[in-house]
């Protein structure tokens, strides 16, 4: 692809894109989807919902899946930095219970693709941080779950010691009790 170059994470399915910028004294110009692109890159999957989430620094999201109705995500930074995570949840993976994490942000306009199986988090490193991703699945909040974030089986190196939660996400069980 011409304007667009993958790297494939180090968990099957997660795949990091680099869109091509084109900048000039104006600003820059970038696309942040085409669908035959991403096919090309192999992701064959119709994105159904557009979320956008606007968090301050420390502000930890996650770690978040739906049970019988998973999302695949497309996940990019509008403004601001953030770390991303996503965490192998597919009984029977080879890397079941293992996580990779980037750095998200405007200024690199890195998108992360996190397939239907994982669970996704992720914390914001500068002051603001607007996240924009793309769902597979619409959202239904009964079959809404989570892990904790600090999970001691998963040893997320987080890059901040005492994150900011909702009150959801501070009760979240842990991989073994889900």
């Amino acid at each position: 692809m011409s304007v667009l170059s993958v790297t494939p994470g180090k968990l099957e399915g997660v795949q990091l894109f680099c869109p091509r910028v084109f900048e000039d004294d104006r600003g820059f110009f970038t696309e942040t989807y085409q669908v035959d692109k991403y096919r090309e890159a192999g992701i064959d999957r119709t994105f159904v919902q557009d979320n956008f989430s606007l968090s301050r620094k420390n502000v930890l999201r996650g770690l978040h899946f739906q049970r019988n109705y998973p999302q695949g995500k497309l996940v990019y930074v509008v403004q601001g930095e953030i770390w991303d995570v996503a965490v192998d949840i597919r009984t029977g993976s080879s890397t079941y219970g293992q996580w990779e994490g980037h750095t998200l942000s405007a200024e690199n306009h890195h998108q992360l693709y996190i397939p239907e199986g994982f669970a996704h988090g992720f914390v914001v490193l500068s002051e603001t941080a607007s996240v924009i991703y793309k769902c597979t699945d619409v959202y239904r909040p009964e079959d809404d779950a989570g892990l904790i974030w600090n999970d001691p089986d998963l040893a997320i190196a987080w890059p901040i010691n005492e994150p900011i939660l909702s009150a959801k996400d501070a009760v979240l069980p842990s991989l073994r009790a889900v």
